[in-house]
């Protein structure tokens, strides 16, 4: 059943414009962060490399600085249903092993973590220490023992390979400053036929947004299939992607091919 997400952008929308104002003088982008506090490196981990972002094409769009580790307060969200509509729209299942790609604080992290129950596994990734900070302790403080928080690169998830049965990226792909990059190696680690679900508005990339048709172009070079899309709200849309056959996937040098050719340029 699809759970329809009335209304959310319109919160989203006006607490963004009013927060994002206020602190996009002191965010960074994907490759310069914030700096962070202590570390709790023990708590963190990273699995093995992909391929480099040298390997793939760059985009031709701007991206958005990261503003904040969430979108908007957890209450507006779920008043809104949001984290309802997006794990309804996914095969997400007892036994699992799903991830949230840029997981922030955690908003999502433990929601999963209550559906995918103590023999699945949520890896919540993000590659902002400070960030990754917030969310150890989050599941520490929480007794979650089926989380694995990862820290993950701009081009790279660093993921376990072939291990995902599903992943999320939310409010967040607008800020990916190597998204072939950063898309062929996700492919890499979730399994074939695995779901992948973007949250994002339809605003221009660099302003916190990516135009569906974009999301749409830049998925289908890397050969994701898209599954459904569909509006949760004025301003916002959820895309559900799956990945294709591994000897259907795309490599390297057929995406840079496809991009040199003149995919995804900005309308």
């Amino acid at each position: 059943m699809i759970v329809r997400l009335p209304g959310f952008a319109h919160f989203a929308r006006t607490l963004i414009l009013a927060v994002g104002i206020a602190l996009v003088a002191g965010c960074e982008s994907t490759q310069g962060t914030p700096e962070p506090r202590a570390q709790v490196d023990s708590l963190w981990t990273s699995y093995a490399r992909g391929l480099p972002a040298d390997s793939f094409p760059a985009p031709s769009r701007r991206f958005s600085r990261i503003v904040a580790p969430r979108w908007t307060d957890e209450g507006t969200r779920d008043a809104a249903s949001e984290a309802e509509t997006v794990i309804a729209n996914l095969p997400l299942l007892p036994g699992m092993s799903v991830a949230d790609i840029g997981a922030g604080d955690g908003y999502y992290v433990t929601r999963m973590s209550r559906r995918v129950g103590p023999t699945g596994r949520v890896y919540g990734q993000d590659i902002i220490p400070e960030y990754l900070n917030l969310l150890a302790d989050r599941v520490r403080e929480a007794g979650l023992t089926n989380v694995t928080v990862v820290r993950g690169e701009a081009a790279d998830p660093r993921l376990p390979r072939d291990s995902i049965d599903a992943a999320i990226m939310i409010h967040m792909y607008h800020e990916i400053t190597e998204p072939y990059a950063q898309l062929w190696n996700l492919a890499q680690v979730l399994k074939p036929g695995a779901h992948l679900a973007i949250l994002d508005t339809t605003f221009p990339t660099d302003q916190h947004g990516t135009p569906p048709w974009l999301l749409e172009c830049e998925l289908g070079v890397v050969g994701f299939e898209k599954v459904r899309s569909m509006s949760t709200g004025p301003d916002e849309y959820l895309t559900v992607f799956r990945t294709a056959p591994r000897d259907s996937v795309p490599t390297p040098a057929m995406i840079r091919e496809r991009v040199a050719a003149g995919a995804c340029l900005q309308r």
